[in-house]
């Protein structure tokens, strides 16, 4: 890349589906320089969700039912070409030529992951697997494509999660505030940032279930006419049931210490139905059994803030993003559970909240270009740094 090119830096397309598997998140951002002086500013962000037949076979394999090689392979390529699609649809929105965007990033679609070592044929292995080909996003595009981020991590000791952790500290990092950035996706997480920290003394965690559950329990109680509740409608019209709320949060996974991760393979179908179960029990109506789910969300971030973040370090912040920031129970009962703490938004600090992920993944890929590592190994656990994704060529020039 020329000087000139350096000072003006890549346009990257950063393109994101999370555990919910709602659709993928596209995120445009100007990125240039090198740490510690990187900078990124977010341009422009949009979603574009999956047919409703290709939603159905994700959530399907990620609730580890049967798959055959061949089925996989399919759909690992089918969703390469959805990914591809997605970024030319949002070039489109965003009024930008596709031939000049520089580089995309795309972290999948997440089927499986098992960050702590199981016994699998004898040996202990953790693994973790998300598709949606690179290969066919890159030459679909026309536009070198960095993709697989989290297997680079793991190789080298760590959990492949949380990524996130590398944008959280070059967008929020702050000489006087300590901070901490939660996303609330299907999963919660958060980034712990502390007052003028240096990288390797950030770290994160996933906290346990965010938006998963909920939109489990309204699809169910609704029989599919809606995958989530909007404006915590239902959750609101609902009574909390205090037993009920005990009986969830002592949930072994919000004991377990940090680095952590979770995601469908452990709050997927079967936790549902212990959920379920367990609103039976207790007499719970549907719209008392999402208040109470509401809750638990927000209650299981405050356990993992009070049981592993302030005895460490000053919270003067927490900012919130992904579709969990929309819901106004959640963030209310954030804000009574820590009056001390100032609970806002991400927009309120210039990212949109539910383009940060895809935001997050554009820089990891500006990071893999130039072959700097782009985990922060203190949130993960692995033994050092890692270039982390696979690089597939648009084609030769």
């Amino acid at each position: 890349m020329s000087a000139r090119a350096e000072e003006r830096g890549m346009l990257v397309l950063g393109l994101m589906s999370g555990t919910s598997a709602d659709g993928i998140d596209v995120a445009l951002a100007r990125i240039s320089g090198a740490p510690p002086r990187v900078k990124a500013r977010l341009l422009n962000h949009t979603a574009v969700k999956f047919p409703a037949q290709v939603r159905a076979e994700i959530l399907r394999v990620a609730e580890q039912r049967a798959i055959t090689a061949g089925e996989l392979s399919q759909l690992n390529f089918r969703l390469g070409q959805l990914f591809a699609d997605a970024a030319k649809t949002a070039c489109k929105c965003f009024r930008v030529t596709l031939s000049s965007v520089d580089l995309i990033g795309s972290h999948g679609q997440t089927i499986f992951h098992q960050g702590v070592p199981a016994k699998y044929l004898g040996v202990a292995t953790a693994s973790t697997l998300q598709i949606g080909e690179g290969a066919v996003i890159a030459a679909r595009t026309g536009v070198t494509t960095v993709a697989d981020f989290r297997p680079a991590d793991m190789a080298v000791g760590g959990q492949g999660a949380p990524l996130v952790p590398y944008a959280d500290y070059l967008l929020y990092r702050d000489a006087k505030l300590g901070r901490v950035s939660l996303n609330l996706g299907g999963i919660a997480n958060v980034t712990v940032i502390p007052a003028s920290a240096a990288r390797e003394k950030v770290f994160a965690f996933d906290t346990g279930p965010a938006n998963m559950l909920i939109d489990a329990l309204v699809a169910h109680f609704t029989r599919g006419r809606k995958k989530f509740d909007e404006g915590a409608r239902m959750a609101q019209a609902g009574r909390a049931i205090p037993g009920l709320l005990d009986e969830l949060m002592r949930d072994p996974y919000l004991k377990k210490a940090p680095p952590k991760s979770t995601g469908r393979e452990y709050y997927g179908a079967a936790y549902v139905k212990r959920v379920l179960a367990l609103g039976r029990r207790f007499g719970a109506k549907p719209n008392d059994l999402i208040r109470c789910v509401t809750i638990f969300t927000a209650l299981s971030v405050v356990d993992a803030l009070n049981r592993f973040v302030t005895p460490k370090t000053k919270i003067d912040q927490l900012i919130v993003s992904g579709g969990g920031a929309r819901n106004p129970l959640i963030m209310a009962q954030l804000g009574a559970a820590l009056p001390r703490v100032e609970v806002l938004p991400s927009s309120r600090l210039g990212v949109p909240e539910e383009g940060k992920e895809a935001f997050a993944f554009a820089l990891l890929a500006y990071e893999t270009f130039h072959q700097r590592a782009g985990n922060v190994f203190s949130a993960t656990g692995a033994s050092g740094p890692a270039v982390l994704g696979k690089i597939c060529y648009a084609g030769v020039r």
